[in-house]
């Protein structure tokens, strides 16, 4: 045994160890973790299958609550234990308010936050990849946009594609105002034809996303989680 550790509580131990099972059960009730390391506590939220609105999903659907996000969102940014928010997405799309509720909490908030698109941020994932501060993308991935859809019965009268025209331009207003794409180039991509087989808009991948403005920087988990780490000691010393 090493003399200069120092030994720990029984007292200490009990408490690893339920801070341990805590974090097991935030993996498995929640899809997130918060980590405690010398750069600060990071709290990590995945956003993955399809965002699940109004409507509960099929149990064989793989869905991202917004009940759940919402309330967890809250009690980051209040959190005086908790220093910056990772996001990692990898989404279909699906409700169109749901996922906007989302993307704005996370924008408004005041606490460092970093997004990681895996694999895809289709639809409205779009909003939600450029609502953090900083947005990564994996080199990989991919990002379909499109205009706005609805299943179900439309009442083909006029007020119907005002209505989709509002939600739109709510859309397209989000992701302008907070990435560094203008509406001319947005628009454009969610019109283009001939690039879906069955659908009107662009698929593009991480090096293009950047190119168009749409995201800030093509990287990985360690890219995201240094920038949040930077982002943290700056936010500490400005504190000071």
């Amino acid at each position: 045994m090493d003399a200069t550790r120092p030994t720990q509580s029984l007292g200490e131990q009990e408490g690893e160890e339920e801070s341990r099972q805590d974090l097991g059960q935030q993996v498995v009730d929640m899809g997130s973790a918060t980590i405690r390391t010398r750069h600060g506590t990071i709290h990590t939220m995945t956003i993955i299958g399809q965002i699940e609105g109004h409507q509960i999903l099929p149990p064989s659907s793989k869905s991202t609550k917004y009940e759940h996000v919402m309330p967890t969102l809250a009690a980051v940014e209040e959190s005086e234990d908790i220093d910056g928010l990772l996001i990692l997405l990898n989404t279909m799309g699906g409700d169109i308010e749901a996922g906007l509720g989302i993307a704005e909490l996370i924008a408004s908030m005041k606490k460092p936050t970093v997004s990681l698109v895996l694999g895809g941020g289709h639809s409205i994932g779009v909003p939600l990849a450029v609502s953090a501060q900083v947005s990564f993308m994996a080199p990989s991935a991919s990002m379909t946009i499109h205009p706005v859809r609805l299943n179900g019965l439309v009442i083909g009268v006029a007020q119907t594609f005002n209505y989709f025209n509002r939600i739109q331009e709510r859309i397209v207003h989000f992701v302008t105002q907070n990435s560094s794409i203008d509406a001319e180039t947005f628009t454009r991509l969610m019109l283009r034809t001939g690039e879906l087989t069955a659908d009107v808009g662009s698929v593009i991948y991480g090096e293009e996303a950047v190119e168009v403005g749409l995201i800030d920087h093509v990287g990985g988990l360690s890219d995201a989680l240094e920038c949040l780490h930077t982002m943290i000691a700056q936010k500490k010393k400005e504190e000071q």
